[in-house]
């Protein structure tokens, strides 16, 4: 038994949620049980391992635990069922073993994932589930990357549980016809999961890597059960891609280094060799989706040695169609900044317009961040002041808060002192 406990267990519970719901899920073929079962084998984990220790074998210690709120339980439902003749015998077939490692499939990760985004639940439904699932976030991070409340976001979780129960779906890798059907959602699933480990929407950490290593490695699997599918690999270039960046936005108090100061010499060549290579492979199949362009947006960036290098007029183009196959407005909002980048700020700010009336981004940050950098490029810094306090008032992020909060203070300072003023950034 170790006795170290700080954030890297912490890390390692998240981690092993997804592997241990997967592997009770497997074994008594309850979605909705096993869950809570989970949970208070977490409960129980973060009460007893700050005492006793790490166990050398945590993901089996959690696993044995949770099977055994299972099996406690089943006998409950047995007794209040009155079959006390068949308590013994069923409670036995379903009791599991005392060394479950034996018991745990590698894919079992990957298995939920595709059980979650089932055709029994709408796509929004099926999305939501899987996260809490197998992303590990909490409802009110489900709820910030769809851009509605957080008790939305519960009833449409506990509405997925409901159906994925009713529906009896098996604990088993679909066929390819179901892989094709559901693989639109998987793959939002990761690039959504992936995003909160990029950039975690709440707390004092810019990134959650755990998260977001979590997402490449479901999406490699991915890849290779669908080798020949252009957007699962297109997604994986995106990550690998993004990803590659990571060294770079943070600073030694991990305050958030925007793009255009990142120190490029700390970008991963090795992930962005790799993520232009997938890029080449997935583009050449002919059939370009969404995540295919963002990839090559990012490759774009990835590619400049300077932030003044950068092609944007191919940024632009490429956000451009973009937006014509997708109504996200975030999507727009990059697309605003690339327009702004090549045609003047006054032309981004136009494009900001038309999500004033988008109930998606009502009260979101984002848009405010957007139009605060937009507004200090055009010169009118008393609003851009006033943007970027607003959307610090807004977002969760801490790193984010901050980093606005400084540029309303530079902004101020410089006002004061205009022979200071440094050229705008991006947030």
């Amino acid at each position: 038994m170790s006795k170290i406990w700080d954030a890297t267990a912490e890390h390692l519970l998240r981690d092993l949620a997804p592997q241990v719901l997967g592997a009770v899920v497997r074994r008594f073929h309850d979605f909705a049980s096993a869950e809570d079962a989970v949970q208070e084998a977490m409960i129980a984990a973060f009460m007893q391992w700050p005492k006793e220790g790490i166990p050398e074998n945590p993901r089996g210690w959690l696993i044995q635990v949770a099977s055994r709120r299972m099996t406690d339980h089943f006998r409950s439902e047995l007794a209040r069922q009155q079959r006390e003749t068949a308590v013994a015998t069923e409670v036995d077939a379903v009791a599991p073993a005392i060394d479950l490692e034996a018991d745990m499939d590698p894919d079992d990760t990957l298995i939920l994932l595709f059980m979650c985004c089932h055709s029994a639940l709408t796509s929004s439904s099926a999305i939501a589930l899987t996260l809490r699932a197998v992303g590990g976030l909490t409802t009110a991070e489900i709820a910030n990357a769809f851009l509605v409340p957080e008790a939305t976001m519960a009833q449409r979780i506990s509405r997925a549980k409901q159906s994925i129960k009713a529906s009896h779906v098996p604990f088993s890798m679909p066929t390819p016809q179901e892989r094709t059907e559901r693989l639109h959602a998987v793959l939002h699933v990761l690039y959504l999961i992936f995003n909160e480990g990029y950039t975690s929407s709440v707390g004092p950490q810019l990134q959650r890597l755990d998260l977001a290593r979590e997402a490449i490695r479901l999406t490699r699997c991915v890849r290779t059960l669908l080798p020949d599918d252009a957007e699962a690999t297109g997604l994986l270039a995106l990550m690998l891609l993004t990803d590659a960046r990571r060294a770079a936005r943070t600073g030694p108090d991990e305050e958030l280094i925007p793009l255009t100061k990142q120190d490029r010499s700390l970008w991963d060549q090795a992930e962005i060799s790799e993520g232009i290579a997938l890029l080449t492979a997935a583009l050449a199949k002919g059939s370009v989706g969404a995540y295919q362009l963002q990839a090559a947006v990012a490759a774009v960036h990835d590619e400049a040695a300077r932030a003044e290098d950068t092609d944007w007029p191919q940024i632009l183009a490429l956000y451009e169609l973009l937006k014509r196959m997708t109504a996200n407005p975030m999507v727009t909002l990059n697309h605003a900044i690339a327009a702004a980048m090549v045609h003047g700020p006054c032309r981004g700010l136009e494009l900001l317009r038309a999500l004033e009336t988008d109930e998606r981004l009502a009260g979101h940050y984002r848009l405010d961040a957007v139009r605060a950098h937009l507004l200090e490029m055009a010169g009118q810094h008393d609003a851009a002041i006033t943007r970027y306090r607003i959307a610090a008032g807004r977002t969760t992020s801490i790193p984010e808060r901050n980093y606005l909060m400084t540029q309303a203070a530079r902004l101020g300072e410089s006002a004061t002192n205009p022979a200071q003023t440094p050229p705008p950034t991006k947030p």
